[in-house]
């Protein structure tokens, strides 16, 4: 549980009142000040939130019998989980082993139906496997709540566990192919639907694999389609092994992909679609090399930002339960309140239960209930035909408007105690993209991994702003990836960044011009110039609206910036080679290091084509060793 104590500072405390005893909806009366208190998170706070005022409603009201099980702190704890679904032989355990760079206790991969059984691979100190139902009652793992699909399901479920960098922050589900044919189905001994709603409900993201040669959607793989709605914002779609066709057929592969999609969703809106070879082997079709990797890039950086956006999920799960326990509350008060006194009770269920539909919309209409809160009609009903509704209590209004404080003004006022937490959790991010595996390109040159030194983000983009001293020097192949994603074209005419009309008209950061430096090793010269080459230079130099997009992720002020263009331009004519290029890289690590920039550039930072008397014969030596 999250440590909780008294609140010393008016403006940082949240009001968490007992659900016996809290605040009315709406009431404006003041907060007592015993009730307020301080958490070390948004998990902690969740947490406290669901035991006080969540959990008496679904517990009265018997909502884990309905929908999901009543959750204990470990979900809130629980590492963000990324659940692969797909048929099989379309490369599931293949993509695990793809993130991890190696083999996982249980493994099977091959082109028949290898994976029979619900894997969780999950960090660990050594390699081990566990089986389902030691899983299941352990009190420190987020799957007790399994237990609902008994021993049919949990013979087929399995913890691996292995050292693993991305493991550390992430669990990964790897599934069964779900197979076409009836007795299949059947001879499971589980629901698969049910399984992967479960696990869908707790997943971060959900990547739904196809193979390029396999686009068929069997009908239990509908059924599975069918169950993740009201998930889609965790839902991407992967085309895997795309390699394996060329240009012209994977171009037709695709649009049957979408059809087929577009008839399963039923949504006017095009899901993402993740286009590659996830796998270690070279493209069989090398002509859309360009596109794969983009793609895969796409994918790998969305898989980046998981942990970052761990708070905001849970708090996302939280309230779209809040809204289903609400209206479930309803609707059990409503149903109980028909139910005759005395005589005729079966007669007035079984009546009640076929007209549902109207109970619906009496419900919605006297409580303005929002429509899409409301659970699904059919299934609603065939999980009320197995109770009582005379042995539900009566709809109990003060738990209801204690719970509805959650929405209205709990959860906001958590968040505003941590208003940066889940958009940004410093360090995290940078961790998990350097335990991801590096672009094919990438990984041709530097090996699977990049190298020991290999820590830096290879999937590009801007990471969102952190305190300068946070930032941790950026390794040779970090600095090499800064530019995975082509930068913007520069503007005609001189930059458009300049601080005024005039003023240093070729420095993109603005300000005037002023001498620049040098110190810089060979190993750090190469990566430097791996970076320079992706800027596409002309005449041997890059201009500054080139350079621009590069130097600013590393978040320094623009004062900063300005003055390490000043420092890099040596010979002042707007542009920066490779030499000049690789000494602004080398200031700006520095000053991310929290080294001071230097008033004048002195001599050993100089570089060598630009020292006094280094002539021609310098610089054509600089260019031969390019």
């Amino acid at each position: 549980e999250g440590r909780q104590v008294p609140a010393r500072s008016a403006p940082t405390s949240m009001y968490a009142p007992s659900y016996s005893g809290g605040a009315k909806a709406g009431s404006s009366a003041p907060e007592p000040a015993d009730a307020a208190v301080l958490f070390d998170s948004v998990t902690d706070g969740l947490k406290h939130l669901y035991r006080q005022k969540i959990k008496p409603v679904e517990e009265l009201y018997k909502y884990g019998e309905f929908y999901q099980p009543i959750m204990s702190d470990h979900d809130f704890d629980a590492k963000p989980m990324v659940l692969l679904l797909g048929q099989y032989s379309t490369g599931k355990t293949s993509f695990i082993r793809y993130l991890l760079g190696r083999d996982f206790p249980g493994q099977h991969i091959g082109p028949e139906p290898t994976t029979d059984r619900f894997i969780a691979v999950m960090h660990g100190s050594e390699e081990k496997v566990t089986p389902g139902n030691a899983l299941a009652v352990s009190a420190s793992m987020p799957f007790r709540g399994l237990e609902l699909f008994g021993n049919g399901f949990l013979t087929k479920f399995q913890g691996s566990q292995l050292p693993s960098d991305l493991l550390e922050h992430l669990t990964i589900i790897d599934t069964p192919g779900v197979l076409s044919g009836e007795k299949q189905r059947i001879a499971r001994g589980y629901s698969m639907v049910g399984v992967c709603e479960w696990f869908a409900a707790r997943a971060d993201m959900i990547l739904l694999l196809f193979d390029a040669h396999k686009l068929d959607i069997s009908d239990e793989f509908k059924a599975v389609i069918e169950v993740l709605r009201g998930h889609d914002d965790k839902v991407r779609v992967v085309l895997n092994k795309a390699d394996q066709v060329n240009a012209q057929q994977l171009m037709r592969v695709y649009g049957a992909l979408m059809w087929s999609l577009g008839k399963v969703f039923r949504s006017p809106e095009v899901c993402r679609v993740y286009i590659g070879s996830f796998w270690s082997q070279p493209f069989r079709h090398d002509e859309n090399t360009k596109l794969f990797e983009m793609e895969m890039q796409d994918l790998m950086r969305d898989l980046r930002d998981i942990p970052r956006n761990a708070a905001v999920r849970k708090v996302n799960e939280l309230v779209k339960r809040v809204r289903l326990a609400r209206v479930h509350a309803h609707l059990i008060g409503h149903l109980r309140k028909e139910m005759p006194a005395m005589f005729g009770k079966e007669k007035k269920q079984a009546q009640l239960l076929q007209s549902m539909e109207d109970v619906f919309l009496k419900v919605h209409r006297a409580n303005h209930l929002p429509v899409g809160d409301f659970p699904d009609v059919a299934k609603f009903r065939n999980s009320l035909s197995a109770h009582d509704l005379a042995k539900f209590p009566k709809f109990n209004k003060e738990l209801v408007d204690a719970m509805d404080l959650v929405l209205s003004r709990d959860i906001p006022k958590l968040m505003e105690q941590f208003p940066h937490e889940g958009h940004y959790k410093s360090g995290v991010s940078d961790k998990v993209a350097a335990a991801l595996p590096p672009p094919p390109s990438h990984a041709a040159i530097t090996g699977p991994r990049g190298g020991a030194a290999s820590t830096g983000d290879l999937y590009g983009g801007v990471p969102p702003p952190q305190p300068q001293q946070a930032l941790p020097p950026p390794p040779n192949a970090g600095m090499a990836a800064l530019t995975m994603a082509n930068p913007p074209p520069p503007a005609p005419g001189g930059s458009p960044w300049d601080a005024a009309p005039g003023a240093g008209a070729s420095n993109p950061f603005g300000g005037s011009a002023a001498p620049g430096a040098w110190a810089i090793t060979p190993a750090d010269k190469a990566q430097y110039d791996e970076v320079f080459n992706t800027l596409s230079p002309s005449g041997g130099k890059v201009e500054g609206g080139a350079v621009r997009p590069v130097l600013e992720r590393s978040q320094l002020p623009i004062e900063t910036l300005r003055k390490v263009w000043e420092l890099s331009d040596v010979d002042k004519d707007g542009k920066l080679d490779s030499e000049e290029f690789a000494l602004a890289m080398h200031l700006v690590r520095s000053s991310v290091q929290g080294e001071p920039l230097p008033a004048k550039l002195p001599d050993n930072l100089r570089p060598p084509s630009k020292r006094p008397g280094a002539g021609p014969a310098a610089a054509s030596a600089v260019a031969e060793l390019e």
